[in-house]
């Protein structure tokens, strides 16, 4: 019998795989629903843009008693650094906006082809060797993607709208940030957290400026609502996470992320009676799949390994 951290619960490692499972699940959830308080929030006339800014420029604000204590870290490897902020500012942005004017199910199963940039950016810029697996699994999210993406009207499979545009270039930046994250091991967890909490203001920063947006004259209750969904579940989703990723091998922690889908939809139909086509939904079951064969290709291959 395989010797899991669940063989004994009674031990504290067994305690702690349990809550770090846990922690990867409840932030999923967290991702999975944050649609819908952003939504809520642009109705009532804070664009996704300035909550964005708003929210990550929170979390940035209570990291600040981290910066001094973690200052040599931001010295160590800054240009990497500064790529990692840009990379995750997209990524995060990004996803965002899309999810707040697209269907929820749709733009979440175009983020989740993030593992398929992620096994091409691995073999070809990491130059990572692919099993067999990795391949099948890489080729058969590619065919749900083309499947999701159909399009009757255009007969093409190409993205439909900005919002299909928007979610696959976060997935891709989040590949590239997860890329960065790997080639960055000296550096600790907290000034990385910081560097993309960073990255992310930066972005929405430059963002308004070249559209030239003005500040909204609204209410404060509204802002205030912005600085508490930062405080409460930006900074929440990224201990959470952080913490899963510490205690969970990358390669069964990703997996369990995948549960953001199921958070998705289910909030997505009882929040907004969003349901998706059967062309969407035959995608997107295939899209899993073949994101599920990349993800644990490490498992079967013996190990959490940097080769998939």
């Amino acid at each position: 019998m395989t010797n899991s951290p669940l063989n004994d619960l009674d031990t504290g490692s067994g305690l702690t795989y349990i809550f770090a499972v846990l922690a990867l699940l409840a932030s999923a959830t967290l991702w999975g629903t944050i649609w819908y308080p952003l939504r809520l929030l642009q109705e009532q006339g804070l664009e996704g843009l300035w909550c964005a800014l708003l929210m990550y420029g929170t979390a940035l604000v209570v990291s600040i008693p981290w910066w001094a204590r973690h200052r040599a870290a931001f010295f160590r490897r800054p240009l990497v650094l500064a790529w990692l902020g840009l990379a995750s500012g997209w990524a995060n942005i990004a996803f965002i906006l899309a999810v707040i004017d697209g269907e929820v199910v749709r733009v979440t199963l175009l983020f989740f082809l993030y593992p398929i940039w992620a096994t091409l950016i691995g073999r070809f810029v990491l130059r990572e060797q692919m099993s067999v697996r990795a391949w099948l699994g890489f080729a058969i999210a590619v065919a749900g993607a083309l499947i999701m993406m159909w399009n009757p009207d255009l007969d093409n499979p190409l993205p439909r709208d900005n919002n299909d545009w928007l979610a696959l270039s976060a997935g891709v930046a989040f590949a590239v940030s997860a890329a960065i994250v790997r080639s960055l091991d000296e550096v600790d967890v907290v000034p990385k957290t910081i560097v993309v909490w960073a990255g992310v203001v930066v972005v929405a920063a430059i963002w308004l400026l070249i559209d030239a947006a003005e500040f909204p004259a609204l209410e404060g209750k509204i802002y205030m609502a912005a600085v508490l969904l930062g405080l409460f579940a930006t900074v929440a989703m990224t201990l959470l996470v952080q913490y899963g990723f510490h205690h969970v091998p990358v390669s069964r922690s990703s997996v369990i992320l995948l549960f953001e889908l199921v958070a998705g939809a289910l909030s997505a139909y009882w929040l907004a009676n969003e349901i998706p086509v059967t062309n969407e939904w035959l995608g997107g079951v295939v899209i899993v799949l073949g994101a599920w064969l990349v993800l644990t290709v490490s498992d079967i291959d013996g190990g959490d390994k940097k080769t998939v």
